[in-house]
């Protein structure tokens, strides 16, 4: 099994939050999983994972459709 880099771990996590308001731990992705997803650019990867998993996208960055944003 392969070590993940600690930079992209570092990346995909900011992916993870600023999409889905999870990071890899608390997605449950342990080092097997990661190693799945790491060929990948960090934005790219997390996006594979939230759409393999069915995460819900923030609301925040991706309003829910028929929902005004309000400022």
């Amino acid at each position: 099994m392969t070590k993940i880099d600690a930079a992209w771990l570092e990346e995909f996590d900011e992916a993870l939050l600023g999409l889905f308001a999870v990071d890899h731990s608390d997605a449950g992705m342990d080092e097997y999983l990661l190693n799945c997803y790491a060929d990948l650019e960090p934005r790219e990867a997390a996006m594979a994972f939230g759409n393999d998993y069915d995460l819900a996208r923030t609301p925040l960055l991706w309003p829910m459709p028929g929902l005004a944003m309000h400022s």
